[in-house]
């Protein structure tokens, strides 16, 4: 499905608005961008050499901070317009994928593994 940046970006915005307000006070040091594509190291920081990468968390989850945890860069949640946008074929397909896909990446933020969140039928 064919969106617009500024429409990918309100979907994006409109999924970190629906978190719980608890859960959004809670996000600490992270930055939410958005790519049009995966790149190499994206990849590799996924583990992924094939397949499809809808979003990806980068940095220190809250459960592994430490009283030495200070003057750290942001951790960063990317979001991947490209891989959702051909996985869609509705603009609402588009919006539950991103929704997913920020939950996701946050869940990851809250140190939950993806492990864990197969068990909890979230992966």
């Amino acid at each position: 499905m064919l969106l617009s940046r500024q429409a990918f970006e309100r979907l994006v915005v409109e999924a970190l608005e629906e978190l719980p307000p608890e859960i959004a006070a809670a996000l600490e040091n992270v930055e939410i961008v958005i790519e049009r594509e995966p790149n190499y190291r994206h990849r590799r920081a996924a583990g992924i050499v094939r397949g499809t990468l809808f979003g990806l968390y980068e940095g220190v989850p809250l459960t592994e901070r430490t009283s030495s945890y200070n003057l750290v860069p942001p951790d960063v949640i990317t979001i991947f317009q490209g891989p959702i946008c051909r996985r869609a074929r509705t603009l609402e397909e588009v919006r539950q994928i991103v929704r997913d896909t920020v939950i996701h990446e946050v869940a990851h933020h809250f140190g939950i593994s993806d492990e864990r969140l197969r068990e909890l039928g979230r992966y």
